[in-house]
């Protein structure tokens, strides 16, 4: 069974610094999104379920640094990789995005049986790149899985929503998008490491995925991003003082009048 999983490289916005209210990017290290850590890990549970010769392929959409996460992908289990990098796919958004990652499916593995997303990148938040490529490649998808079972070709999906946990069965090929899930991403060993190390991630422009380049990039993007900003600071707020509940409500009722909210 041929697994796809893909994975992109964000900043780590633990350690993002704002001046005059624009993000300054210099010096903030890179990593993996972490939702997409969970879509590696089950990529890698639904390859141990289905046995046999099943693989896991890793693509990933960036610059040529985005090689380091590949690189933690393959020590975690992951068997190849291709890594989308040309100035063309520069500042696309997820329609465009979305459009390159499908040509790159159907071009570098044609024969895929699941395609495993995380349910949104840190940077934008969108949770739309994974549906968009199910709607391209004409795939049943479904969005914020918590685990998956394999049966045969058929994937059971337990996703998480405001109900509760539900349960699916989708017939395969499909699209799957991942939230945080019960389990977290496999430690690598040094048999991983070593594979890592040694082995070679392809560089594929629009051109070598059958790309038409007014789908790339900027060219192929419906929206574009206007402004950005830092979000206001919180203010402190009031706290209600003493033990005495009926004291305490009495103290909250006078501030909301004193705010004119009631």
């Amino acid at each position: 069974m041929k697994i796809v999983v893909f994975i992109k490289q964000v900043l780590d916005n633990t350690k993002l610094k704002f001046s005059d209210g624009k993000p300054v990017m210099e010096g903030v290290p890179m990593m993996m999104n972490p939702f997409d850590e969970y879509a590696l890990e089950t990529a890698l549970k639904i390859k141990e379920q289905a046995g046999g010769d099943s693989t896991v392929t890793v693509f990933s959409l960036g610059t040529p640094n985005a090689k380091d996460i590949i690189k933690k992908a393959i020590a975690a289990g992951a068997d190849d990789a291709f890594l989308l990098s040309d100035a063309a796919f520069n500042d696309g958004d997820s329609t465009a995005n979305a459009y390159a990652l499908a040509n790159a499916v159907k071009t570098l593995v044609p024969d895929y049986k699941v395609l495993v997303f995380g349910q949104m990148a840190l940077d934008d938040a969108a949770g739309q790149t994974g549906p968009k490529v199910a709607e391209i490649l004409g795939l049943p998808s479904l969005t914020y899985g918590k685990n998956v079972a394999l049966n045969g070709e058929t994937l059971k999906i337990y996703r998480e929503s405001e109900r509760g946990t539900e349960e699916y069965d989708m017939q395969l090929p499909g699209v799957i998008c991942m939230m945080k899930c019960d389990y977290e991403l496999r430690s690598s060993n040094i048999k991983g490491v070593m594979k890592a190390n040694k082995t070679e991630i392809p560089i594929k422009t629009p051109a070598d995925i059958g790309l038409e380049p007014a789908l790339a990039g900027v060219a192929g993007s419906a929206t574009k991003v206007v402004k950005t900003w830092q979000r206001p600071a919180k203010v402190g707020g009031k706290v209600v003082e003493g033990s005495d509940a009926k004291a305490a409500v009495g103290q909250l009722l006078d501030y909301l009048r004193e705010a004119k909210v009631l």
